[in-house]
């Protein structure tokens, strides 16, 4: 036998402690009688005391007790065993991390916007595992599949343009290193979500995505940005005063959300095209489209339970107390056993 919460048993400790105070006040009361003097009075108060009773009653007190603190400390043995599985469907992420997602057209800015949209695709997901792809220039597997949305938290917090030198916005292979994050082992649908403004993209995504589609692999496009688009805020400041992107001629440059690109690729794709306006998220809405894919079981596992056995023992602590009621402690004391047969007679 264990215990779930072994660090209450210390509170066995305190049963020496209660039985002496109960003796010492079983003597102190003696003593008291004792001062009267009078042995003949003495005997005639002490002759309605049953000791035995007494004695009985203070056993079952301290088992009760006793019990009570087992109960506490939750013992448990045993265990109950049964197969867990988990329908879900597989989904690659793949944000884009470029210059152009620093452009402040939607608040706070258009990477961090889609973090925000991540999180919440998160924290609706039930069952489904996710992965992340990071592109600009180039793409790489940030994290693979997983059911951890806490780590893949972690992970998404970190997403910055500094971490692919290159810069561009290479839809097309985000798309091909989404594919290979799959596990083709399992029959659950598979989605790749494209999050991007689409700006300056490379290669080709429409035959990417097709290629995708034709795998039976969904392929969505959500839009960050603006139609008006926004200049691209540089890292640090220059005399108190935001700088921002600038081009050859020295102006400022804008990123405006190309999308139509992103309408094509997510036709292509056979999927659907989002877009985040202003305070609207497109979280709920994709999390709508991930769970209309066919759900298949991908995670299937053995799990044990130990049994908790507690109620045992406030069964039996609950008995004792019952039982400490119905001993008397006189002679010719009224018990509720007594109460209980003098009805039965009459």
């Amino acid at each position: 036998m264990n215990f779930a919460r072994p660090d209450a048993l210390y509170l066995v400790l305190l049963l020496p402690i209660a039985a002496a105070i109960i003796v010492w006040d079983m003597r102190r009361r003696r003593d008291t009688l004792l001062r009267f003097g009078n042995p003949g009075l003495v005997a005639r108060l002490s002759s309605a005391i049953s000791h035995r009773g007494r004695r009985v009653r203070l056993i079952l007190w301290m088992a009760a007790l006793s019990l009570i603190i087992v109960a506490m400390a939750r013992p448990v043995w045993g265990s109950h065993v049964e197969t867990v599985t988990q329908q879900g469907s597989q989904v690659m992420v793949a944000l884009d991390i470029s210059a152009s997602m620093l452009a402040e057209d939607i608040r706070p800015n258009r990477l961090e916007r889609a973090k925000l949209e991540i999180s919440e695709i998160m924290q609706r997901l039930s069952g489904d595992e996710i992965g992340l792809v990071l592109f600009s220039g180039a793409a790489f597997i940030q994290f693979p599949l997983t059911f951890d949305y806490g780590t893949a938290r972690s992970f998404l917090r970190d997403a910055d343009p500094q971490m692919v030198s290159r810069q561009g916005t290479a839809i097309a292979d985000a798309i091909r290193i989404s594919l290979t994050g799959f596990d083709d082992q399992r029959p659950s649908q598979k989605a790749v979500i494209v999050i991007t403004d689409g700006e300056d993209h490379e290669g080709d995504p429409l035959a990417a995505a097709a290629a995708a589609a034709a795998d039976g692999i969904v392929v969505h496009t959500v839009g960050m940005g603006s139609l008006q688009g926004g200049p691209i805020r540089e890292p640090g400041t220059s005399n108190g005063t935001t700088r921002y992107k600038r081009n050859a001629n020295g102006q400022t440059v804008v990123s405006r959300l190309n999308e139509e690109t992103l309408r094509q690729i997510a036709e292509a794709g056979g999927g659907r095209y989002f877009r985040t306006v202003g305070g609207r998220s497109a979280g709920s809405s994709i999390v709508d489209a991930i769970q209309a894919l066919e759900k298949a079981t991908i995670e299937s596992e053995i799990e044990t339970t130990r049994i908790e056995r507690f109620q045992i023992f406030l069964a039996l602590a609950l008995i004792a107390l019952v039982a400490f009621e119905l001993v008397p402690d006189r002679v010719g004391s009224i018990t509720l056993f007594n109460r209980l047969r003098e009805k039965q007679s009459s």
